[in-house]
C-alpha cells in the first residue's frame, strides 16, 4: 500500500468507498500501488496495467492497454472515439464492485499478460487522421510551418489535429490554428 495513495482516499469526497475496493482488487491482483497524474495507478514491473478515476457520474477503472483485452462480458468503454489503447470499466456504485470482483480479477490478470508478453497497441499513424482543411491551408503557406509540423513527435501532430478537428465551426478552426502557429514554430506540442 502506498501512503500518497492513502492521501489520495483521504482527500475523495466522492466515490471513496469504491476507489477502497477497487484498490483492494488491484492490490490482491499483485500489482505495485503508485500515485501517478495524481490517481492511484497500479503497475507490473514499472509498466502501467490499470488506472482508478472517478467522474461525475461514475469511478472507473481504466486499462492502458484496454484494447488488446478480450473482453468475454463486454464491459471496456472506450472514453471517446480518439481514445486508442485505454479502455474503462465504469461502476456507479460499490455493490457492483462486489458483485464484479471475480470478473475485474480476471480482466486484471490479463492485462499483466498483456504486460508480460510485451504486447503493444498499433496506434494509427497521424497522417491516417484527417487533418481539417483549415490547418493544411495554413501549412502551405509559409514552409517553415510544414518542416516545424512535420518534425513534431506523432503524439504532438495528433494533439494538434485533433484539437484543430474538434471545433465545429470553420471560424473556430481557423482561429485554434492561428493561436497554435507560433507554438508549432517553436517545436512545442499543445500542452508544453
Amino acid at each position: 500500500m502506498n501512503p500518497n495513495v492513502d492521501g489520495f482516499l483521504r482527500k475523495a469526497e466522492k466515490w471513496r468507498e469504491e476507489f477502497e475496493k477497487l484498490r483492494m482488487i488491484c492490490l490482491d491482483s499483485g500489482l505495485t500501488e503508485e500515485l501517478k497524474w495524481g490517481k492511484p495507478c497500479y503497475t507490473y514491473q514499472k509498466s502501467n496495467v490499470v488506472l482508478m478515476h472517478g467522474f461525475k457520474e461514475y469511478c472507473a477503472l481504466l486499462f492502458m492497454k484496454g484494447a488488446l483485452l478480450k473482453d468475454p462480458n463486454g464491459i471496456l468503454v472506450q472514453q471517446t472515439e480518439n481514445v486508442q489503447a485505454a479502455r474503462q470499466i465504469r461502476f456507479t456504485n460499490v455493490r457492483e464492485i462486489v458483485e464484479m470482483a471475480p470478473i475485474l480479477k480476471a480482466y486484471i490478470k490479463e492485462a499483466i499478460g498483456v504486460e508480460k508478453a510485451g504486447l503493444e497497441v498499433n496506434y494509427k499513424k497521424t497522417s491516417e487522421f484527417v487533418i481539417p482543411e483549415e490547418f493544411r491551408n495554413r501549412l502551405d503557406e509559409p514552409p517553415a510551418l510544414k518542416t516545424a509540423f512535420d518534425a513534431l513527435t506523432p503524439g504532438r501532430q495528433r494533439g494538434y489535429v485533433l484539437y484543430f478537428s474538434a471545433a465545429k465551426q470553420s471560424k473556430t478552426r481557423e482561429s485554434r490554428v492561428e493561436k497554435c502557429v507560433q507554438q508549432i514554430l517553436k517545436g512545442k506540442g499543445l500542452n508544453d
